[in-house]
């Protein structure tokens, strides 16, 4: 049986925490800055979790298990 691959394009934007979680990048931070306040483009700077739902998705795209 070959070896399974990650995907690369996760990869490149999913990060695994100490404790196995996933964190990730916000979306909605790179245009149009203008029309968005200042506190959400504050939040939006911060890494956050890949929601439960998505966490085991996520974790076998990184190649994990």
């Amino acid at each position: 049986m070959p070896k399974m691959k990650s995907n690369r394009a996760a990869k490149k934007r999913l990060k695994l925490t100490g404790t196995g979680k996933v964190k990730h990048k916000k979306g909605y931070a790179r245009h149009i800055l203008g029309t968005k306040s200042r506190k959400r483009k504050r939040h939006l700077r911060k890494p956050t979790l890949v929601s439960r739902a998505d966490q085991r998705r996520a974790r076998r795209m990184l190649g994990v298990g």
